[in-house]
């Protein structure tokens, strides 16, 4: 990079920071000593890594119908282990070494990474095979399907409908029967959502619990990645390779180092003796719809038919999430966007040639969709005129929502309550307006964004069906007691 600056760039700058420029030529030796200093670094022995030589190939629209693939592979794993003989497709947000991420954005189009996500080598030195990448939308930044790149992706129930985000293709293929599994990540219900609507069981665990180390994210804070399946065994045993500490992620500092047999969980007879809470204000909200309602009260209401004690309760602050949530949108800006992705408020390693590729957006914003520009414009303008007050009101907020929760669960085991509002939602044609495409992307998260502020593990399981399209009930628990939500969704899911 060139170190050397010119009086008249400085002035410039400087103006811009809001300093007097009339001395600006004082400051040339200094602020060039101080490039030099930050550049001396590109002088370093770095380790080159060999990028892993791995076929990959972009499906022909035969191959693809719903558009849930990006690209497919076959990286075979070590021979026998825990996941032995399944196929596991990845979100496009995590690291394969030597294929290519493109994370639903044109933006980072031709990344190709040189190391494997975390969980890949854990899946992979268990036995598994990574059987291709799935369609995320665009940036992750979507609870519907309709803002990926290169195209929407379909829900395999009814292709005129959202497949939920920002997971979406991930959704698809556990529902198709293309994999056994897949992986998701979530940071408002990007496994739920698409759980949801496509009909197939997605854990978000507590935060820390799975390694984030090699997946792109959104803001630390709220990062999760976990597993969706079509069963709750397999959801399971699958998350017990993915789970533990790495010694890399830093959200990791709380994760028990001795953590359970999450497949035992499933060998309870009943739920005699567990508590659980319908949770009042997770229904009838304004984008409810009534079989939804119906289908998970119902479903709720036959956990007690298998022993468990169902009540209805109250955590009035559920209501009012979305508001206490929400300030944290220019955190999430801020690191994806302002800071091209490199995560500042933690030492975690973020690669250098995703950083590159990433602050590129300057130059083709319009290619951004309309819900990730919003998002953009609106945290520029709490910038200007508030600072960052609101992301520190929000800090304080996701304290008082996360003690909220738990004082519910001090009184009952499992939460219960739509994963979505609503099913699947239609995917708009043609020409559509900001308005439209904000409301279809954000309006699945009414109940699910939450708990990627406050950390709980949630999971969402199919309970019924209506109109042909798949209903979602979210289970939501203490935090690191995973097995206890695997235990009741088993139970349920068997019955």
């Amino acid at each position: 990079m060139e170190t050397t600056v010119s009086e008249h760039e400085l002035a410039e700058i400087m103006a811009a920071l809001g300093m007097s420029a009339e001395n600006a030529g004082q400051y040339v030796n200094v602020v060039e000593g101080n490039l030099a200093g930050v550049t001396a670094c590109d002088e370093f022995d770095w380790p080159i890594a060999e990028i892993a030589e791995r076929d990959w190939h972009t499906p022909a629209a035969q191959d693809n119908p719903y558009g849930a693939w990006y690209v497919r592979t076959q990286i075979d794993g070590s021979p026998g282990g825990r996941l032995a003989g399944m196929k596991i497709a990845v979100k496009d947000n995590l690291l394969l070494a030597g294929v290519p991420l493109m994370n639903g954005t044109t933006i980072l189009e031709g990344y190709v990474p040189d190391v494997d996500a975390e969980i890949v080598t854990r899946m992979l030195n268990e036995g598994a095979s990574v059987v291709g990448k799935t369609v995320c939308e665009a940036y992750c930044f979507s609870g519907g399907s309709h803002t990926s790149s290169p195209a929407m992706v379909r829900n395999p129930h009814d292709p005129s409908r959202s497949a939920g985000g920002s997971s979406s293709g991930s959704g698809v293929v556990v529902a198709t029967g293309e994999v056994d599994a897949a992986i998701g990540c979530d940071q408002g219900g990007s496994i739920r959502m698409p759980s949801s609507f496509c009909g197939v069981v997605g854990m978000k665990p507590t935060w820390g619990l799975v390694p984030y180390t090699g997946v792109l994210g959104m803001n630390p804070n709220i990062d999760h990645t976990g597993p969706m399946t079509a069963s709750v065994a397999d959801n399971a045993r699958l998350l017990e390779v993915l789970a533990g500490r790495d010694g890399e992620d830093s959200r990791q500092s709380d994760v028990p180092v001795d953590l359970p047999v999450y497949t035992d969980a499933l060998n309870a007879d009943d739920l005699a003796g567990l508590r659980v809470g319908v949770v009042a204000e997770g229904f009838g909200l304004p984008t409810s719809e009534p079989d939804v309602d119906a289908a998970v009260r119902a479903a709720a209401a036959s956990l007690g038919d298998l022993g468990a004690d169902v009540t209805e309760i109250s955590i009035p602050m559920h209501a009012q999430a979305g508001a206490v949530t929400f300030g944290s949108i220019q955190a999430i800006t801020t690191s994806m966007f302002n800071l091209d992705g490199c995560i500042l408020e933690r030492p975690d390693l973020v690669p250098a040639g995703f950083v590159e590729k990433q602050r590129g957006w300057r130059e083709r914003a319009d290619e951004l969709p309309a819900n990730v520009k919003s998002f953009l414009i609106t945290s520029e303008i709490l910038r200007r005129r508030a600072g960052y007050r609101y992301v520190a009101q929000a800090a304080l907020g996701t304290r008082l929502l996360r003690a909220a929760y738990d004082q519910a669960l001090a009184d009952v085991d499992v939460l219960v309550m739509p994963t979505t509002p609503m099913k699947a939602t239609p995917l708009p044609e043609g020409d559509i307006s900001p308005e439209e495409v904000v409301g279809l992307a954000f309006g699945p998260l009414a109940n699910t964004s939450a708990f990627n502020q406050t950390h709980h593990p949630a999971l969402s399981l199919p309970c019924g069906q209506s109109d042909g399209l798949p209903i979602g009930m979210m289970l939501v628990g203490r935090f690191f007691e995973e097995e206890l939500l695997y235990r009741v969704a088993h139970a349920y899911e068997q019955a």
